[in-house]
């Protein structure tokens, strides 16, 4: 069906009359759906029902058309379109002038383009003023579109996308990069400040953890993200980035103590997380060497000579590093346990030379699977998320990572012959030497892949909280797992693991903080000690030390929070008789009392903060210890993969933003769900 004209806007345009009777009554199928839908000509609300609940897009169409045809913009039938194939309606005079209001578009913002008629690009609509809701509603989803993609301010400048903008909403006068930058960006970000200061004041306890990051591409360009973790008054964990700070020189303490001056936490933290190499090298992540090999990496397995080369703030050692930060930040450090874990994969990949070119074959073959082999026939073989198809070219960050190669291995060897089948007869298919070396390879690092995909969840889907409670069960089954293993193809590889998991991880099963944190976890509690009574008395002497039983508190610089004042007791007698099936509460515990009934429960899969919210009235001594050391997280925080996915987007071009821009929009961005959720 025809519009009668060009300037009349009618509902029934998206619609098809099949039959036209008697008093305007009509019958017509849908465009979309077919549905069949009875009423007369004259009362259409039947039409327009059917769209806004089937159709919503068309519905949203339809509204706009309205809108543009009340403020004088000419609109065409849908199926009408330009020679260039252009709705005839969104038709656009496509000269760019030097004037304009904001960035200089020139007609596009309607300031240029003289008076007369309009000239069919919309010159006789008028355009929001700058504080009309509409107006600041679009700017403001902008720069969170800016912000959640991380993508540069400069394209608000593109004429492609004000072209889109003019579009969508004619009336729309576009904002500049200079206003974005300089002022709607940094707006947000003193919101944000303010809005986290506020939840810090009244946190009870919190936890730090540091990232550093360097950029691969400009080796003199490194941040490091400052992040609290702290749990709410509804033991609701949180997280918020303080900080995304330039690394200078030797100052990363005071750095971040001046952050912590900044939000009035200074002294307050509980512990602070870093990578246990922070101070002294610059490692990448770590990855399977010669597999899904980048062009510019440098060998994973590698240059050994490199692959702790950098320094990043000068050589520190490990003592001034520890004693650093009891007099800087009067706090202990905790290493990450999922760096640490990474760190013990790296070294015993490095102790295993044969394995550097039997993985390379292995890439190899993969990379040539994936180039050759359609995508539907690979999906069969590897269905897990973030592997990569297609190439190596596309590889994702996700697949980079050791853990995710070694899982693209795992089902590259469990397929080899259907995969051999796919691609046909090749010069790079595995011998059975290889074969059984990978295979090896697998076997021995399948719980580290475990242990790692159970603490590094996706910070950026996943709002799952990681607690350090994980750690000394994780060291446990690690142990027992390299105990029992056997690698006759690759005994080195046994050895530096198990070498590096003593080094590095065993320190935690006589950490009484971590035995507190696995404790109190009640999916755990005492069932993984192989002695509970002296994990008992550890574990007694270290909750003495933070709960309000004891005399002293150990945290300096703390403000005493104010007694609270007693609640008077109801003045109602409570009768024996009428009363007897209520449970009179217990008198109050001690904390070995409180420890002793706790311990006596089953252990429950319930959530650890859950369970602490449900139970902060029975143990009061040990929820208050709980508090403390359930948020320490266990992994790496949202900002590292930011800075992974803004070395990606931004970096490129780095030479046309500014640091402070780079830094605002990865302090944004972690910030997210703070700010607009």
């Amino acid at each position: 069906m025809l519009m009668a004209s060009v300037s009349k806007v009618s509902i029934l345009d998206y619609f098809n009359i099949v039959f036209e009777g008697e008093n305007g009554k009509i019958e017509s199928n849908c465009k979309a759906c077919g549905t069949r839908i009875q009423a007369k000509r004259s009362v259409t609300s039947n039409f327009v029902t059917h769209l806004k609940r089937k159709h919503q897009a068309m519905y949203d169409d339809f509204v706009k058309r309205k809108d543009m045809k009340r403020e004088g913009y000419p609109c065409a039938p849908m199926h009408t379109l330009t020679a260039n194939g252009m709705n005839a309606r969104y038709a656009l005079p496509m000269a760019v002038g030097t004037g304009g209001s904001a960035g200089g578009m020139g007609a596009l913002d309607g300031g240029g383009g003289g008076g007369g008629g309009g000239g069919g690009g919309g010159g006789g609509m008028s355009k929001f003023d700058k504080h009309d809701p509409r107006q600041v509603l679009i700017s403001e989803a902008i720069a969170k579109m800016i912000v959640h993609d991380l993508q540069p301010v400069s394209m608000v400048e593109n004429l492609g996308f004000r072209v889109l903008l003019q579009i969508l909403e004619p009336r729309y006068t576009p904002d500049s990069q200079h206003y974005i930058q300089n002022q709607l960006l940094p707006a947000y970000t003193y919101q944000a400040q303010l809005t986290i200061r506020q939840a810090l004041a009244s946190a009870h306890a919190f936890s730090l953890s540091l990232d550093v990051w360097r950029a691969s591409s400009t080796p003199t360009l490194g941040y490091i993200g400052v992040t609290c973790h702290f749990l709410s008054l509804e033991w609701q964990m949180r997280s918020a980035l303080l900080a995304c700070l330039p690394l200078t020189g030797n100052r990363v303490l005071s750095d971040v103590d001046d952050v912590c001056h900044l939000h009035g936490v200074s002294g307050r933290a509980f512990r602070v997380v870093a990578d246990p190499l922070l101070a002294t090298s610059s490692v990448k992540s770590c990855r399977l060497p010669g597999f899904c090999h980048e062009p510019g990496d440098e060998d994973n397995g590698e240059s050994h000579a490199n692959v702790e080369g950098g320094i990043r703030n000068g050589p520190v050692s490990e003592e001034v590093w520890e004693d650093s930060w009891e007099r800087g930040l009067g706090v202990g450090r905790v290493d990450c346990f999922s760096r640490s874990l990474s760190h013990c994969v790296r070294e015993g990949l490095r102790s295993c030379t044969q394995l550097a070119s039997a993985l390379a074959k292995a890439g190899r073959f993969y990379s040539y699977i994936t180039t050759v082999v359609p995508s539907e026939k690979l999906s069969q073989v590897f269905d897990c998320s973030g592997l990569v198809i297609g190439g190596q070219e596309s590889a994702s960050p996700l697949v980079r990572d050791w853990a995710a190669q070694l899982k693209v291995l795992r089902r590259l060897l469990d397929s080899t012959e259907v995969l051999e089948e796919m691609s046909g007869p090749g010069e790079v298919l595995l011998g059975v030497p290889e074969t059984a070396l990978l295979r090896e390879l697998t076997d021995t690092l399948e719980p580290f892949m475990e242990a790692w995909e159970m603490v590094c969840v996706d910070t950026q889907t996943d709002t799952k909280h990681v607690s350090l409670s994980l750690a000394l069960p994780c060291v446990l089954g690690l142990r027992k797992h390299l105990s029992e293993t056997s690698t006759p193809h690759c005994p080195s590889l046994l050895v530096s693991l198990s070498e590096a998991v003593e080094r590095r991880l065993a320190p935690i099963l006589e950490d009484p903080l971590y035995i507190a944190a696995t404790t109190l976890d009640p999916q755990f509690k005492l069932t993984w000690s192989a002695d509970p009574e002296w994990h008992r008395h550890v574990l007694l002497e270290e909750l003495s030390k933070y709960s309000t039983d004891s005399n002293t508190e150990r945290r300096p610089h703390s403000h005493p929070s104010p007694t609270p004042a007693s609640s008077p007791v109801s003045s109602l007698a409570r009768p024996c008789k009428l009363f007897s099936f209520i449970k009179q509460r217990p008198t109050t515990k001690s904390l070995e009392q409180e420890l002793s009934i706790y311990l006596r429960e089953d252990p429950t899969h319930e959530e650890a903060l859950h369970y602490w919210r449900r139970k902060a009235i029975d143990f009061p001594l040990l929820a208050q210890v709980a508090k403390r050391a359930l948020p320490i997280p266990a992994c790496s925080t949202a900002v590292e993969s930011i800075f992974s996915k803004a070395e990606r987007s931004l970096l490129p071009a780095s030479g046309r933003f500014l640091p402070k821009n780079l830094e605002t929009l990865i302090y944004l961005k972690t910030n997210y769900r703070l700010l607009w959720t």
